[in-house]
């Protein structure tokens, strides 16, 4: 079973906030990887995903571009339009032999390869390919035929493959149609150095012819491989870092409001409870709610209050009995001070002729309240010692029959005047006790005086022992009138003598007092009831 000062792992703050920050972690990197695709998606979703049919694309966008506006700025136009692009798009125009690209990070290699895209590739069998080292003659930058037939040189025409130009291999037609190849976004040179969707590949590279008015304008080479990193981040880089700042700031509000608001509240209120009671506000109290690691902070906290609240009533109490105390021992002490002081003034007196019985009886009363206070003075040591445990208990075995028998002897002669009868029993496996005999026998005595004022004449007391295992039973019990209830919580108080019902206000007020000190001193417990009379009953270990 765990104890209630033990916190259990889902309620624990430490948890939540664990859990809080691996539920924003988890949110910002789905937000991000969303973003991505989304913006990845976007980017990349208005050209087609093959490089081939993208490079045809540009090709007829260019085209398009050149077509309408003679003074085009094509470098601005691939960066404005193909900017976001991930891939590397360049176009070579031959006219001036420039080379412009979507990006201002393109590495110099594909530069040469744009270059170079329209020139002879060595080693290809059938001739010199598309165009010799020169460079493409005239009549290849004069409109193209929309015919079927090959392309023929500028001012000739070719009905068909029966009748080629001299001196030039004559291209293959396009093996879908029979006539020259044809791109998906515009029409292309027939030339071996075409594959069958009207592009040429080198490498990584995938090269588009660039047409304008049916003439060879220039060429657009798309990279295939994985675009740079960096090209990437700056690409999507500020679109996923606003939401990750916002997913951050969203986040980072809700664990604040969930999370650490009411812990903050609940510690504020932890800490006005702590200086309310700092202040002397002995009611102050943390709430309880809640079952993490304030809640048991809190629960501490009330814990220790209630110990300072009970100790401080404690000294409070303890306080108020001190006082009670002076003003009861002084009381105690100057009744027979007083008596003692008027009886000497008065014997003292030299005028006063006092007849020889009348003095005697003043000194028999002089000598009676010396005794008395010798008794009250002994009292109040005698329980300083018990209370302070500066009395030494011998532990030795007492007969319990002797013992009786010695409180009955010292109490012989008062009860034979008042008639009252002491009856004892010593039940079977009580013959024997272990304690120190003259404290026993001590707070017997004080049992039996006490029931003895209180007991009208003709009376009984009784004393019982008997074993009530694993303790031993000693009970006191009178035929009086009892004690009333609202002082039986008292009936072991110092100098608390009871009322006029109880006969008779004699005594110290201390004998009781000490009974109990007797039998705490031995480890056992003294309890007070009214049952026919007032019944006091010892358990001793």
């Amino acid at each position: 079973m765990l104890d209630e000062r033990e916190v259990r792992w889902y309620r624990s703050l430490y948890w939540r906030v664990a859990i809080s920050l691996i539920a924003l972690l988890a949110i910002l990197l789905g937000a991000e990887a969303i973003m991505f695709l989304t913006l990845s998606a976007n980017k990349a979703g208005a050209l087609p995903n093959d490089p081939g049919q993208m490079a045809l694309f540009v090709a007829s966008d260019v085209s398009d571009a050149l077509k309408t506006k003679k003074d085009l700025d094509l470098r601005q136009h691939l960066q404005d339009k193909y900017g976001n692009y991930f891939q590397t798009i360049l176009v070579y125009l031959i006219r001036d032999g420039s080379v412009v690209g979507n990006h201002d990070d393109i590495e110099p290699d594909a530069f040469e390869i744009a270059r170079t895209s329209l020139l002879e590739r060595r080693g290809r069998p059938g001739g010199r390919g598309f165009f010799g080292r020169g460079g493409p003659p005239p009549e290849y930058l004069g409109p193209l035929p929309q015919g079927p037939g090959p392309i023929a040189p500028q001012g000739r025409t070719n009905a068909g493959p029966e009748s080629p130009s001299p001196g030039r291999a004559t291209p293959a037609p396009d093996v879908r149609t029979g006539g020259p190849p044809q791109g998906s976004f515009g029409r292309v040179p027939r030339d071996p150095f075409w594959d069958g969707e009207g592009v040429r590949r080198r490498g990584a590279a995938v090269i588009a012819a660039v047409l304008v008015d049916n003439a060879l304008t220039g060429s657009v080479v798309v990279m295939s491989g994985e675009p740079p990193f960096r090209r990437v981040a700056s690409v999507v880089g500020r679109s996923m870092s606003l939401v990750a700042g916002g997913v951050l700031l969203v986040g980072g509000c809700v664990i604040a409001l969930a999370v650490f608001g009411p812990a903050r509240r609940r510690l504020r209120q932890v800490q006005e409870a702590t200086e309310q009671l700092g202040a002397g506000d002995l009611a102050a109290r943390a709430p309880e709610e809640g079952g993490d690691e304030i809640t048991a902070l809190s629960r501490s906290f009330n814990r220790m209050a209630d110990e300072l609240t009970r100790r401080a009533q404690a000294l409070e109490s303890s306080d108020r009995a001190r006082r009670q105390l002076l003003a009861d021992v002084s009381h105690e002490l100057m009744t027979p001070l007083t008596a003692m002081r008027g009886y000497i003034e008065t014997l003292s007196m030299v005028e006063l002729q006092l007849d020889t019985p009348t003095r005697e009886r003043y000194m028999r009363i002089v000598s009676a309240e010396t005794t008395r206070l010798e008794n009250i003075i002994g009292d109040l040591l005698d329980l300083a010692r018990l209370e302070g445990g500066g009395t030494s208990m011998r532990r030795e075995r007492v007969a319990v029959e002797s013992l009786f028998a010695r409180v009955a002897e010292r109490h012989e002669r008062e009860l034979s005047e008042r008639r009252v009868a002491l009856r004892t029993e010593v039940m079977a496996g009580a013959e024997q006790l272990v304690g120190d005999p003259d404290r026993l026998e001590q707070a017997l005595q004080n049992l039996v005086a006490n029931a003895l004022r209180h007991t009208p004449e003709d009376g009984e007391i009784a004393l019982t022992a008997e074993r009530r295992e694993p303790r031993f039973v000693i009970t006191v019990r009178d035929s009086g009138g009892g004690i009333p209830d609202d002082q039986l919580g008292l009936i072991f108080d110092r100098f608390f003598k009871g009322d006029a019902s109880r006969k008779s206000a004699a005594g110290s007020g201390l004998g009781l007092s000490i009974v109990k000190a007797i039998i705490e001193r031995h480890g056992g417990t003294i309890t007070v009831r009214n049952e026919g009379g007032a019944v006091f009953e010892i358990s001793l270990p």
